[in-house]
């Protein structure tokens, strides 16, 4: 405002009123704006209110991005405050600095807002002020003139500059009162002034040889400025010709970046006059400061040279005057216009205006990724741009408004794939040659949590050994997520579930950040041998995705029980006795050890074998059968009672056994069971009284029925011995524990040995067992003793004896201290 003052000073009050009109928004014209300013204003100074003047709020100046861009390659001379909206002076502006002597100066802008995308011209006229003086291009002009000149001879003078146009420009020029000369001003067809010194007064040169005047330009600026310059007059004698130009106006063209030394113009002027008076040297009489860093002229040959760089884009025009003078200092002035004509050396300049360098990999194809505005300074078809992008990637550009472009996607992107992308945008001119440039662009792919977690394995095994130590590492497994950060940051769980009717956590337990699977207990083969457990990976986006895998645990079996005797039980105090015929031969299958293991494999693989026998040749026991067979004949000299006792020894590593004994009767006759009884009761004395009266009625009850049985085996024995005895010993299924009912060939149990009838010994009632085997040799046990019919011998062919009891047939004879019977 304090400059505004002082220029209201300076001015008429019909000039400030012309200067109030400067400060006035003009109008809109299509989206355009004008505004029109004096030069030389503070920085800071405001020119216009763009929020206002759009009929926008300005707010959504700031929200929009909007900027100011200016054309060509000016200076950003003017800004734009986005809070206010207001469009202020960023630096200070000289007029005649951008425009010379061009009367209509402006400086043209371009108002951009995103979002969306609107252009809007900015035009700011810049008026001039008085801020410029005149002055002459020497501070002395010489002159020779004739005595001889003749009164009203005129002789043009130096025309001075002055930078301002307009009112400010040169007005007028004053001479100092004297007795020769007076001055004539004339306006010349561009409007500007020149002078001539005109003789009022004819010369004496023998009165004053020489004469000094002062010569004065003002403009008409308020406050008015002036230059002079000093006319020195020599009086000479006559010389009544002017130099001649060959033509009153030059005008050329010249290419820009013309190189130093390059000759635009050769001026010419012809004198008519002879000697010193006809010789012609030539100067530029009024030459802007710009065209004189550029141009010099010689002052003989009257060659306009090219002396700086010429440039199109700075300026395309330039006007000089030259002065032809004579050696009497008699002169006349000719114009010089050159036109600067563009070549093709700008290469298109690619800006920036906006990018968002991080895009999101689910953006829809067509999304805005950023705007690009290309520039060429050259002008014509050097200035028309073509752009495109390099290679092949998921982006194109789309012309927009002017040389403005919007980058947008083509294609989904994929950061998996491909995580941030160069993209070469290159701007091509239609010059001859034409010109490229290039830029590249960095825009990175952020994620999105887009893929679950997969596990390296589609199901996982794992063994572990029974007994194993609590948190002891079972398996491990890995999903790999390719997302980033925490969207490919996986955790793992178990899923709920039940194993044997217990919740799978009361087994396992897996670490959340590793995957590694570890055992909460341990585990007993026994009890079960495998299960499964579903693993979920999960990740940790938003929203989080995951993904299921199973896990097969197989328990191996460990050596951890010992075998278990089966056959003969070894429950209570009693004791189980075989009756083995005294006829029996080498061979004969006397008894059957049956013995189970509850491991598995190699650990349930049995032996057996005999470690204590009362006649250790008789009996020999099969390695894996368990069978007892006589080893040679039985002879009437060996002891009637054999006590074996058995080792069942398993395979593992280490091997568990166990022990059992065996009780052998070595007897063809019942009634010798007294005596059996004896023998193994000798400790109870008290109760043998009673066992043998029970033996004694007993045999004499069946004296009968056991005479047959007798005659018929040693019948038999004499012509079919290994009848009877080549069945295996029967086990009751009463034997088997509850979880021995796999026998199928991997357990210890055969299912080719099968019993439904027996008699037995060893408790206190002595109980006799008759063997039955259902072996391919024998008889069902509901057989009676036949004859065979081919069969020529006397021998009975039978299998058992039956029993009758109360009209039922029974297969266990029971003998307690009063009777015998089933």
């Amino acid at each position: 405002m304090d400059y505004y003052r002082m220029i209201s000073k300076r001015l008429s009050h019909s000039n400030w009123i012309f200067w109030i009109a400067f400060f006035i928004h003009l109008r809109y014209c299509h989206g355009d704006l004008s505004y029109s300013i004096p030069e030389e204003m503070k920085r800071g100074a405001v020119i216009g209110n763009l929020a206002k003047d759009l009929g926008l709020d300005a707010r959504t100046l700031s929200v929009r991005k909007a900027r100011i861009d200016s054309e060509g390659n000016r200076k950003h001379l003017c800004e734009i405050h986005l809070q206010t909206g207001d469009l202020v002076i960023a630096e200070r502006i000289d007029r005649e600095q951008l425009c010379g002597s061009r009367a209509s100066c402006s400086i043209k802008y371009e108002l951009v807002l995103e979002n969306p995308l609107e252009l809007h011209r900015i035009t700011v006229q810049l008026q001039d002020i008085n801020d410029n003086s005149p002055r002459f291009p020497e501070d002395e002009i010489n002159f020779e003139i004739g005595e001889s000149a003749v009164k009203g001879a005129r002789f043009p003078l130096d025309e001075a500059h002055d930078s301002d146009i307009g009112r400010n420009g040169i007005q007028g020029y004053s001479l100092e009162t004297n007795n020769y000369f007076i001055l004539a001003v004339h306006s010349n067809s561009d409007g500007g002034k020149y002078s001539e010194l005109v003789l009022d007064k004819e010369l004496d040169r023998e009165q004053q040889r020489e004469v000094t005047l002062l010569l004065t330009a003002s403009d008409g600026g308020a406050p008015q400025r002036s230059g002079t310059a000093t006319i020195h007059v020599t009086v000479l004698d006559a010389n009544d010709n002017l130099p001649v130009f060959s033509q009153p106006v030059y005008q050329v063209t010249l290419p820009e970046n013309s190189p130093a030394g390059t000759v635009a113009v050769i001026v010419s002027a012809i004198d008519a006059d002879e000697g010193a008076n006809g010789e012609v040297t030539y100067y530029f009489s009024r030459i802007s400061d710009e065209a004189a860093r550029l141009f010099f002229i010689d002052k003989v040959s009257g060659e306009i040279k090219v002396i700086g760089p010429i440039d199109y884009e700075e300026e395309s025009n330039y006007e000089l005057r030259v002065q032809a003078k004579d050696g009497a200092g008699l002169a006349s002035i000719a114009k010089v216009v050159i036109d600067i004509t563009d070549v093709n050396d700008n290469a298109p300049v690619i800006l920036i205006k906006s990018l968002n360098d991080q895009i999101p990999e689910n953006a829809v194809p067509g999304t805005e990724v950023g705007i690009i505005s290309v520039q060429d300074k050259d002008s014509d078809g050097n200035k028309q741009v073509r752009c495109a992008i390099q290679g092949n990637v998921p982006f194109k550009l789309n012309q927009s408004i002017k040389n403005y472009f919007s980058l947008v996607t083509t294609a989904e992107l994929d950061r998996e794939f491909l995580d941030d992308y160069n993209i070469t945008i290159t701007a091509t001119d239609e010059g001859n040659p034409p010109l490229t440039s290039s830029k590249i662009l960095h825009l990175s792919v952020s994620d999105i949590n887009d893929n679950p977690p997969v596990f390296e394995e589609q199901s996982y095994s794992a063994y572990v050994t029974e007994n194993n130590k609590p948190d002891s590492s079972v398996c491990s497994v890995t999903a790999r997520d390719p997302d980033w950060r925490q969207n490919g940051t996986v955790f793992y769980s178990l899923l709920p579930s039940e194993v044997n009717g217990v919740p799978v956590s009361s087994y396992l337990s897996i670490n959340g950040d590793t995957g590694v699977i570890h055992a909460v207990r341990p585990f007993d083969y026994e009890q079960f041998r495998s299960f499964k457990v579903q693993v979920v990976a999960r990740d940790n986006g938003s929203p989080p995705l995951s993904s299921n895998v199973t896990v097969s645990v197989f328990i191996t079996d460990e050596n951890d029980n010992s075998p278990q005797i089966l056959y003969p039980t070894p429950e209570g105090n009693s004791f189980m006795t075989e009756m083995v015929p005294k006829a029996a031969l080498s061979g004969s299958l006397v008894s059957k050890v049956i013995a189970v293991d509850a491991d598995s494999g190699q650990n349930a693989w049995l032996s057996y074998q005999i470690v204590k026998s009362t006649d250790p040749g008789l009996f020999t026991i099969g390695l894996h059968s368990g069978e007892i067979r006589a080893q040679r004949d039985i002879s009437e000299s060996d002891s009637m009672k054999q006590n074996l006792v058995i080792s069942v020894k398993d395979n593992g590593q280490p091997s568990l056994s166990t022990t059992c004994a065996v009780y052998l009767l070595i007897s063809d006759n019942l009634a010798e069971v007294p005596e059996l009884k004896d023998m193994s009761y000798e400790e109870s004395n008290s109760k043998l009284t009673s066992y043998l009266i029970i033996a004694l009625v007993s045999v004499s009850t069946f004296f009968l029925t056991f005479i047959i049985l007798i005659i018929a085996v040693r019948l038999c024995h004499r012509r079919k011995p290994r009848l009877l005895f080549d069945g295996a010993v029967a086990i009751p299924s009463a034997y088997l524990p509850p979880n021995y009912a796999d026998i199928d060939g991997t357990g210890t149990l055969r299912s080719t040995y099968n019993y439904d009838a027996y008699m037995t010994t060893g408790s206190r009632t002595s109980d006799f067992k008759f063997v039955t085997s259902y072996n391919d040799n024998t008889l069902p046990s509901g057989t009676t003793l036949k004859r065979s019919p081919v069969d020529n011998s006397d021998c009975l062919n039978f299998t058992s004896l039956d029993f009758i009891e109360n009209g039922s047939k029974c297969s266990t004879l029971i003998f307690d201290s009063d009777d015998l019977h089933c």
